[in-house]
């Protein structure tokens, strides 16, 4: 992926600016010289202080709903939108299944319709590869199949984003890329009731409680690194081939929850060990692991940090931060 010098001078939109990913690509694009980088961001699962710190950087805090909020950080005329804001995710959608519609259906539709106005060179969506497939894709996983038989308001929202970007890019042209994500992690996620299991985990084994298993431990997941989801969509932001395609972001590699928590675990020094709880109604997803043969092809996508070193880097980032995350969790 030769994106070095491509976003040299440009103006960015992040929406999502302040979470995990939003914060990475932020800081990426920094390095790569875009002139001019905002980071929208309602705060509601992230925090300020997580976004960076530069003369490049301009915070704008508030929803994606809200027209006057979109006409401000549209008022620059972006030249590359990368659309990660979300209400997240599975179990919220479940609780919330109104403020999800409009959040991931009417807030996307709303972006899109700002980017097209300003006729931005590229619009990467982010999408959800651990919903838009269902539970009983084939593996490993390939964007040709999709399925309409899925389990939660956050998987069939994700889906409509999808339906939204391809809506937008055949009609009216615009250069849309769906990129499909498998359980991100990394520095930048702060832990919270409708999070992630890795920061999660973390934050509990600081705190020397048990770690919460659901299900047998034996259920798989394809964890990503950060750093090259960030590296995907920025080629997803220059390469032409990739517009009106989707493409999974992802590790190519399974890796049990039993196995995740014992690292964990001999990581911190955690003596609690785990505790094995129910399944949740909605969790049907027994094994997760994607192709990126077709973001290889189209992006020069090859993931580069093994699940173990990421893992390490993310527990790194928890010590230096552990002040701020422990009073910033939402639990």
């Amino acid at each position: 992926m030769t994106t070095n010098d491509s976003y040299t001078g440009a103006t960015v939109l992040v929406t999502g600016g302040a979470g995990c990913i939003g914060s990475n690509l932020v800081r990426a694009l920094v390095e790569r010289g875009a002139a001019r980088i905002v980071a929208l961001d309602n705060l509601s699962s992230a925090s300020r202080w997580n976004v960076p710190d530069h003369p490049a950087v301009r915070f704008v805090q508030g929803s994606i709903l809200d027209d006057e909020t979109l006409r401000m950080v549209f008022a620059d005329r972006p030249d590359y939108v990368f659309h990660l804001a979300a209400l997240f995710a599975n179990q919220n959608s479940v609780e919330h299944p109104e403020q999800d519609l409009l959040v991931n259906g009417l807030g996307t539709l709303k972006v899109l319709q700002f980017a097209h106005l300003a006729r931005v060179r590229r619009f990467v969506y982010a999408s959800s590869g651990c919903s838009v497939y269902g539970s009983q894709a084939p593996l490993p996983l390939k964007e040709d199949f999709v399925s309409l038989n899925l389990d939660t308001p956050y998987q069939i929202t994700k889906l409509l984003g999808e339906l939204y970007s391809n809506f937008f890019c055949g009609y009216y042209g615009l250069p849309v890329v769906r990129t499909r994500f498998f359980n991100v992690y990394g520095p930048g996620e702060i832990p919270g009731r409708y999070r992630n299991v890795i920061p999660n985990f973390l934050y509990w084994a600081m705190r020397k409680e048990p770690l919460p298993i659901t299900g047998t431990g034996e259920e798989t997941r394809d964890f990503t690194y950060v750093d090259d989801v960030v590296r995907g969509l920025l080629a997803a932001g220059v390469a032409e081939a990739a517009v009106g395609e989707a493409v999974n972001l992802a590790s190519g590699r399974e890796v049990t929850v039993n196995y995740l928590a014992n690292l964990i675990n001999e990581l911190t020094g955690n003596p609690a060990g785990v505790r094995y709880v129910s399944r949740r109604p909605w969790d049907r997803i027994t094994r997760r692991c994607a192709s990126v043969e077709k973001a290889e092809r189209l992006l020069g996508y090859r993931p580069s940090v093994d699940f173990e070193t990421g893992l390490r880097r993310t527990w790194e980032w928890f010590k230096a931060n552990w002040d701020r995350i422990n009073r910033d969790a939402r639990f």
